[in-house]
């Protein structure tokens, strides 16, 4: 049998369907996360925030990434009352994550709560959702 002769399918199924899915809150994840970096610093150019972007693609691998957007998302759900077995079932992700973004999240001048607090003036600012 020659190369020329193997048919390759294209992959199918619930878990494909939930790899997009996933593909997609990663990407949609990720472009908040650096427009809300990009506030933090006080930057004013435009294209700040595709620069982070482009940093953090270069720096981390792509489940890296996913992974750090993944505990940003984490923590607005946290923050939204999601439950959090509900959140460890969206994310695939244990307890023990959720639970360490929880109690990072009540602490005193958490750094978690101040970027949410960011984000909103940065939604306010630009209208966005």
């Amino acid at each position: 049998m020659s190369d020329s002769d193997v048919h390759w399918e294209e992959p199918h199924g619930a878990a494909d369907e939930q790899r997009a899915a996933d593909e997609l809150r990663t990407e949609a994840g990720l472009k908040d996360l650096c427009a809300v970096l990009k506030a933090a610093g006080g930057q004013r150019a435009a294209d700040d925030a595709d620069l982070l972007e482009d940093f953090f693609r270069c720096l981390f691998t792509p489940a890296e990434l996913r992974d750090i957007v993944n505990r940003w998302l984490l923590v607005e759900e946290i923050d939204r009352g999601t439950p959090q077995r509900e959140i460890a079932r969206m994310f695939s992700m244990s307890l023990c994550k959720i639970t360490r973004g929880s109690r990072e999240l009540k602490k005193s001048g958490s750094g978690f709560r101040r970027m949410l607090e960011l984000r909103e003036k940065l939604k306010g600012k630009t209208g966005g959702s």
